[in-house]
C-alpha cells in the first residue's frame, strides 16, 4: 500500500477550530493525505471544545495535549515539550498552524527545528502592535514558515515588506468563511434570539475577552459603562467569556439582567451554531475578536471593535468595520449611529467565497503529492 502523506493539523483555541475545519475535509476527500488533528488544550474548557467540534462535525482529535492556562512563557513551553513528542513519534511529512495563538508559534517552533515543513494558514495578518501578544506570534510563525497562505492582499503586502519570498506567499482566501458559508442555512435555522424573547435585529451583541480590556478595571469599567448606556435603546447580549466573568467582582453595571428581555443579558458561552444563528439575526456586534470583524462583514452587520487597531483593516476598507477602541463615549455614539441607520451590504473581500480550503489543498496537492502537474 503507498504510504499517505502525514499533516498534523493544530488547533490550540476556539478560532482555530474553525480554521481548521475546512481543510480538514479537504484532505480527506484526497486518499493520499492522512490528515491529523492536535488539539494542544490551549483552550482548556473540554466543554466548551466539545461543543465546537460538534458544531463543526469534526471528529474527535486525534491527539489532544492537555496543555492548560499559564503565563506566555509557561503555555508555550508545554506545548512545545509536548508537540516535540507528537512529532517524533508520528513522523509528519507537514505541519499546519493556523491563526495567532500561543500553540500557533509553539508548534511552528518545534516543528521547524526537528526539519519539518510548516504551512500557515491566515499569514501575514499584522495590527503593527507589538503590545499584542498575537501580534508578536503571527511575526515569528511568518518567519519561520515554508508556505505562507494569505486571506487578502494586504497580507501579501505585509509579508513581502518584512522580506518573505514571493515563492512562499499564496493567497488562497479566508478559511472561517468557508466554515461560516458552509454552516449558516442550519444556524439560521436555530433562531436563537427567540429563545432568548428577543426579535431580530431589535438587539446588539457583546464579546469581551482580550486582557488589554478585561485585565485593567478601569478599562473595563469605561466599556461597561458605555455599553450599560447603549444597552438602553437596545438589549445587549452577552455570551461571557469564563476568564472575563471572573474580573466583573469589582464592577458595577447601569443597566443589566442576567436573565432576559433588557439591558445587558448575560448568558453562557455558546456553541458555534448558536452564536452564528445569534450574530446573524443581530442589529450590531460589539466586540474585541478579531475572527467576528471578518464573520460580521460577510453577513453584513456592523460591527464596533473594542480597540484601537485591527489586524484585519480589509474589514474596515470593505466590511462593516469601524473601530471605537475603550472610550465610552465614542462607543455609544457609533452604536446609536448604527441604531439610527438604516441596513447597508458591505463589500465582500476577494476570494471570501467559501472555497480557500480548497485552494490550500490543491497547492499542496502540487508541492508533496504531484509535483509536476
Amino acid at each position: 500500500m503507498k504510504k499517505r502523506f502525514k499533516i498534523l493539523l493544530v488547533a490550540g483555541a476556539r478560532p482555530n477550530f474553525m480554521k481548521i475545519a475546512p481543510v480538514y475535509f479537504e484532505l480527506k476527500k484526497h486518499p493520499e493525505f492522512r490528515p491529523i488533528i492536535v488539539h494542544t488544550g490551549q483552550h482548556y474548557d473540554k466543554e466548551m471544545s466539545s461543543f465546537f467540534f460538534r458544531d463543526l462535525q469534526l471528529p474527535k482529535p486525534d491527539i489532544y495535549l492537555g496543555v492548560g492556562s499559564g503565563t506566555h512563557a509557561e503555555q508555550t513551553a508545554r506545548i512545545m515539550v509536548a508537540f516535540e513528542q507528537v512529532c517524533i513519534k508520528k513522523k509528519p511529512e507537514l505541519v499546519v498552524v493556523v491563526g495567532d495563538v500561543n500553540s500557533t508559534i509553539a508548534c511552528a517552533l518545534t516543528a521547524v527545528k526537528l526539519f519539518i515543513p510548516v504551512a500557515h494558514i491566515e499569514a501575514g495578518l499584522r495590527s503593527f502592535d507589538r503590545t499584542m501578544p498575537e501580534e508578536i506570534n503571527r511575526l515569528l510563525t511568518d518567519q519561520i514558515s515554508d508556505y505562507l497562505f494569505t486571506t487578502c492582499d494586504d497580507a501579501n503586502k505585509n509579508l513581502l515588506r518584512e522580506g518573505v519570498s514571493e515563492e512562499k506567499i499564496f493567497f488562497v482566501g479566508n478559511v472561517m468563511i468557508d466554515t461560516l458559508r458552509k454552516h449558516l442555512n442550519l444556524a439560521r435555522t436555530i433562531k436563537m434570539c427567540k429563545k432568548l424573547g428577543l426579535k431580530e435585529r431589535k438587539y446588539g451583541i457583546l464579546t469581551l475577552h482580550r486582557p488589554s480590556n478585561v485585565d485593567d478595571e478601569r478599562v473595563l469599567q469605561n466599556i461597561m459603562d458605555g455599553i450599560s448606556e447603549v444597552s438602553k435603546y437596545l438589549p445587549i447580549v452577552f455570551p461571557i467569556h469564563p476568564r472575563t466573568d471572573q474580573r466583573f467582582d469589582n464592577i458595577t453595571f447601569l443597566n443589566y439582567d442576567r436573565e432576559f428581555n433588557k439591558g445587558i443579558m448575560f448568558i453562557n458561552p455558546l456553541g458555534y451554531l448558536e452564536f452564528l444563528s445569534l450574530m446573524s439575526d443581530a442589529r450590531f456586534v460589539l466586540t474585541d475578536s478579531g475572527g467576528i470583524q471578518e464573520e460580521t462583514t460577510i453577513l453584513g452587520i456592523p460591527c464596533l471593535t473594542l480597540r484601537n487597531n485591527t489586524e484585519r483593516p480589509i474589514t474596515i476598507k470593505q466590511g462593516t468595520n469601524v473601530l471605537v477602541g475603550n472610550d465610552k463615549e465614542r462607543i455609544i455614539k457609533e452604536a446609536r449611529r448604527i441604531i439610527k441607520s438604516s441596513e447597508f451590504k458591505p463589500q465582500i473581500p476577494e476570494l471570501w467565497d467559501g472555497n480557500a480550503a480548497e485552494r490550500v489543498v490543491k497547492i499542496l496537492f502540487s508541492k508533496f503529492i504531484s509535483p509536476a502537474s
